[in-house]
């Protein structure tokens, strides 16, 4: 799924590779495996959502294939403004629906805000909230 912000929301599918649609310096592959942090959304960009389709959780493989089309990558910043809840299951994970990351990366489009944003996407289910949904 490409996702792209030129003044209004444009979402295309298509067979074709990104690659040969788009210049490699404007896409931006999104992976929670990036070591760079996604700041703010740029509307000359092309912003690549999930990467995979699959049930199980394959670490770094999207960073691996980003990195070898030699693309630019970058995370939600999800560890910058969020905050580990206490579970049962002490499970936590960054990694996302495709719909959730649409979720946030639209929401912060219109807010201009990670808190408002991040909590409209990321389920306390994945072990983050707020800091101030933190019970004290």
């Amino acid at each position: 799924l490409l996702f792209s912000l030129r003044g209004i929301f444009q979402m295309d599918t298509t067979q074709e590779s990104y690659l040969d649609l788009f210049p490699l310096d404007a896409i931006v592959y999104l992976t929670p495996d990036s070591e760079n942090v996604l700041e703010d959304i740029d509307p000359n960009k092309v912003y690549v959502l999930g990467g995979l389709v699959d049930e199980s959780i394959h670490k770094k493989l999207t960073l691996q294939r980003a990195q070898e089309q030699s693309l630019r990558t970058a995370r939600l910043p999800i560890r910058e403004y969020m905050v580990k809840s206490i579970n049962t299951k002490n499970y936590h994970s960054e990694t996302l629906a495709i719909n959730q990351v649409f979720d946030i990366l639209s929401t912060y489009y219109e807010t201009r805000s990670w808190p408002t944003a991040l909590k409209a996407g990321v389920s306390s289910g994945k072990g983050y909230v707020l800091p101030d949904a933190v019970k004290k």
